[in-house]
């Protein structure tokens, strides 16, 4: 057999990058943030914290918060017409603004 070529992040040097004026360290309370079941989240990846991280095909797509596992959120998200149930840490996750 032959190896699969490339890892999770392989292809995503542009996607995953942060623009140098939002650089630096991630302030706490975004590791400290809190959802509501049932609420809706944007995916948005903070690139400089890889444990929690969605796979980067969910760049920017919007969910709803149906419960916790450990300390990540289980996020419901449609991929094209399939239910796909994915496990994000709470600093990649932001509050839609109603």
């Amino acid at each position: 057999m032959v190896k699969r070529a490339g890892a999770f992040r392989s292809r995503t040097r542009h996607k995953l990058r942060k623009v140098p004026r939002t650089s630096g360290k991630v302030s706490v309370t975004k590791f400290l943030q809190k959802f509501k079941e049932g609420e809706n989240v944007i995916i948005k990846h903070e690139p400089t914290i890889q444990d929690g991280m969605p796979h980067p095909r969910f760049k920017g797509l919007t969910g709803k918060v149906i419960g916790m596992q450990g300390y990540v959120y289980k996020v419901l998200v449609m991929d094209g017409s399939v239910r796909k149930i994915l496990l994000v840490a709470p600093v990649h996750l932001l509050k839609v603004k109603q």
